[in-house]
């Protein structure tokens, strides 16, 4: 008897393919993959090893969240081309899976570095920092812009670049060093959201690499003047020109369920 003719049980075969025997009896009993020999008498399954090919592709397919029927009409239709356009059609949606899996991961890495700030900030403290260049996309606002209308915008923007949650984007608000300057400190004309991964778009916000000032004030509209005072007073003393925007986040907004203890962080770029 050739070797492959040989008959397994169903426990040495589903041994052999590392799963559970009941995977197998599960796909005979749906039509899926059916066992070399059924015993006559006592009903036990045989397999033999011209199967394993088989029962590789399916498990596979399995792997890659082709569903059972998708297997059984491939099954029934097996040849090259129809298994070029199934595994086609999943590679795509590794693709996607993956850029989201890249996006999440670039996130949470930014909620973790602003957990691990609230631990060890000082809120006095002014700092230089050194940051990339990043895109953002941008949505005009205004001061009265009531928070209901930013979260659904900030919402709205997320769909249309195919992020799944909200928790999938770093997003802030924006105002102009010069209003600002004019002493406007709730004069904000954007809200921004930075896709966590590259996209090729016009329209876009740069918020260019560089030297940056950062300062933090918890949530008020006081201690937001008296930030950007102090932030103020802290470039002209080391003769620093500010330009462009202020760029606000909420660094513990996970942890918070009230807005007035909210910690925004604010970062302003010097120019070169």
């Amino acid at each position: 008897m050739d070797k492959k003719d040989k008959l397994l049980t169903i426990g040495q075969f589903a041994a052999l393919h590392g799963i559970n025997k009941k995977t197998l009896m599960w796909y005979d009993e749906i039509g899926l993959f059916h066992p070399a020999v059924i015993h006559p008498e006592n009903g036990y399954r045989y397999y033999n090893y011209h199967q394993s090919s088989v029962l590789e592709t399916i498990l596979l397919l399995r792997e890659l969240n082709v569903s059972t029927d998708e297997i059984r009409t491939f099954m029934q239709n097996c040849s090259a081309a129809s298994m070029e356009q199934l595994l086609r059609k999943k590679i795509e949606d590794l693709d996607r899976e993956i850029t989201h899996l890249k996006a999440v991961r670039e996130t949470m890495s930014c909620h973790c570095q602003n957990m691990q700030t609230l631990q060890t900030m000082d809120l006095s403290k002014i700092s230089l920092i050194e940051k990339k260049e990043r895109c953002l996309v941008t949505v005009d606002i205004d001061k009265d812009t009531p928070f209901d209308k930013l979260v659904e915008m900030i919402i709205d923007e997320t769909k249309k670049y195919q992020l799944r949650r909200l928790h999938d984007a770093s997003y802030g608000t924006m105002i102009a060093v010069e209003s600002l300057r004019r002493g406007n400190y709730e004069d904000y004309s954007r809200l921004f959201i930075e896709i966590p991964f590259p996209i090729k778009k016009k329209g876009l916000h740069i918020q260019p690499a560089g030297r940056y000032i950062r300062a933090f004030y918890q949530e008020s509209a006081d201690n937001a003047i008296a930030c950007y005072q102090k932030t103020f007073d802290f470039a002209r003393k080391n003769r620093f020109a500010l330009s462009g925007f202020s760029y606000e986040v909420i660094i513990n907004e996970n942890v918070i369920d009230r807005t007035k203890d909210a910690v925004v962080q604010i970062e302003i770029p010097i120019e070169k």
